[in-house]
């Protein structure tokens, strides 16, 4: 079996612990997933089963939209809820200066990672480094923050729905809007609504999926993670280049293309230079 399935996370699960059992529901070993989940959060892990795992590469460059439940005035050493409370302040902090501060965090802005994470520095993880009570400077990376809304406010909490680029902490984001208001603050809730092409919609319940009697019908075709990129169908001397890994004449302009072969069958990601197609990812049976 090959595909993408779409798995709705549940809450305390790894990402790790959904592909270790979704291996013995589709029988094979070649299973990954696309854009780790911290156990307390829910919502789209894609997990790619058989031949669509050669596309895992490229959904670790997926934006992602988030919805996210800020938790005011508490502070934790992992910067959400199940972490130990280092400090709480009173919170006085109005709607309008909330709203009024959440533009600070759009667009491109620097993230200090948290040290309860998977990053290495000098070849050590983070978050081992944190479980002995240790902490190290991190350098901040550059991030992106497309959108960033209030859905909901209640004085003490918010609901946000955060869309954003590869390499976002959600945690952290929470963490520094607190700071940024003075009360401080820590990420109570998270759930992931898209990850690259893949809507909330489309994602199915984990428990479903390992009660089922036939988990290929859950699969979705590996090129529907490429479906916002132009389709063509090759001629046959273009199909034979292609299954050889040369590059050939087409009469395309500039771009990326999902490539067919002449009975259908999804060939590769390829891209268009100059009237020259080259592959960049091949997903055919060899």
């Amino acid at each position: 079996m090959n595909g993408i399935v779409i798995v709705d996370k549940p809450r305390d699960w790894t990402s790790q612990d959904v592909t270790a059992r979704l291996r013995r529901v589709f029988n094979t070993r070649r299973i990954g997933h696309g854009g780790t989940l911290d156990p307390m959060a829910t919502g789209v892990l894609p997990v790619f089963v058989g031949r669509a795992t050669r596309g895992v590469e490229f959904f670790e460059h997926a934006e992602k939209i988030y919805e996210a439940t800020l938790r005011l005035g508490v502070m934790t050493d992992t910067e959400d809820i199940t972490g130990t409370v280092l400090e709480k302040r009173e919170v006085t902090i109005s709607e309008r200066e909330f709203l009024d501060i959440l533009p600070k965090f759009r667009g491109k802005i620097q993230q200090i990672p948290p040290m309860y994470s998977a990053i290495k520095v000098d070849g050590k993880k983070l978050y081992d480094l944190a479980r002995q009570g240790k902490e190290v400077e991190r350098k901040p990376r550059e991030i992106e923050i497309f959108e960033l809304t209030c859905l909901e406010f209640s004085g003490e909490t918010a609901r946000l729905q955060i869309h954003c680029s590869k390499g976002t902490y959600i945690r952290t984001l929470c963490k520094d809007i607190g700071a940024a208001l003075g009360c401080g603050g820590c990420m109570e809730a998270l759930r992931r609504v898209q990850a690259g092409e893949y809507a909330i919609e489309e994602a199915v319940p984990l428990a479903e999926l390992l009660e089922t009697e036939d988990p290929e019908k859950y699969l979705r075709p590996v090129d529907s993670m490429f479906r916002n990129y132009p389709a063509v169908t090759l001629t046959a001397k273009q199909e034979s280049r292609c299954r050889n890994g040369n590059s050939f004449s087409i009469a395309l302009d500039d771009g990326t293309y999902r490539v067919y072969g002449q009975n259908g069958d999804f060939l590769a990601l390829s891209r268009v230079n100059s009237g020259i197609m080259s592959t960049i990812k091949s997903f055919f049976d060899v």
